[in-house]
């Protein structure tokens, strides 16, 4: 199944850009002008947002791994409560994303405190002026408290292994990756379109499909291995 948590991964990444343009709209402006008001290169947008999904591996690789454990202590059949949970929360995100639920807030309230932490450190790089720097600013980036990448993780939980953990979080922030870098270089043409009812609905029920899908699944293989 791991495929098809990667496929749903990216595709909750790429269909998440209704909510990365309010969430992470500020800080890509931040990106977007250098000291003298002119405009940085691609090459630093690229930056910023590969430092930025680097984050998230690491954050999957850690929830794998804590995941794994979980198994490894031989509790109740952990792996499959832990997938359940991640198919529900799946269902929940797409809700979100459609705008017929607020309940994934909860885990950007729950990251608001680290967020304080990391915040002030994200700001003394800026104005970001090489390379180096803007990776690290991105990286920085990827601590923002996210319900959207909060919820992917939960997936990662399930996910068996640090390896996994990491690819699905990859997976995840490779499908961020159009939405964040056109925001950072066409944000005045994107941001319209994605505020679209017609848009937020569709990509909020594709990807509760994905946890709906998910769960048929686990349904299906219970009774015919009965």
């Amino acid at each position: 199944m791991i495929e098809f948590s990667l496929l749903a991964a990216l595709l909750a990444g790429l269909l998440g850009g209704v909510h990365c343009v309010g969430m992470c709209g500020g800080i890509v402006a931040a990106f977007s002008f250098r000291a003298d008001g002119s405009a940085p290169p691609f090459r630093l947008h690229l930056a910023y947002n590969l430092g930025r999904v680097f984050s998230y591996a690491i954050f999957g690789a850690l929830a794998g791994t804590l995941g794994a454990s979980l198994k490894l202590a031989d509790f109740l059949p952990v792996q499959t409560l832990l997938y359940i949970l991640a198919q529900a929360v799946m269902i929940l995100l797409g809700l979100y994303l459609a705008g017929w639920s607020q309940w994934v807030l909860i885990f950007e309230r729950a990251g608001g405190a680290l967020w304080k932490r990391v915040k002030p450190l994200f700001q003394k790089m800026l104005p970001v002026k090489s390379m180096p720097q803007a990776v690290l600013a991105g990286m920085a980036w990827g601590w923002l408290p996210c319900g959207l990448v909060y919820s992917i993780l939960v997936s990662a939980l399930a996910a068996g292994s640090a390896t996994s953990g990491a690819a699905l979080m990859l997976a995840f922030g490779l499908g961020t990756l159009p939405n964040l870098l056109g925001m950072g270089l066409f944000a005045r043409q994107i941001q319209p379109f994605m505020q679209q009812l017609w848009v937020r609905r569709g990509a909020g029920l594709t990807v509760a499909g994905f946890g709906a899908w998910g769960l048929m699944m686990l349904v299906y293989s219970t009774f015919t291995h009965a």
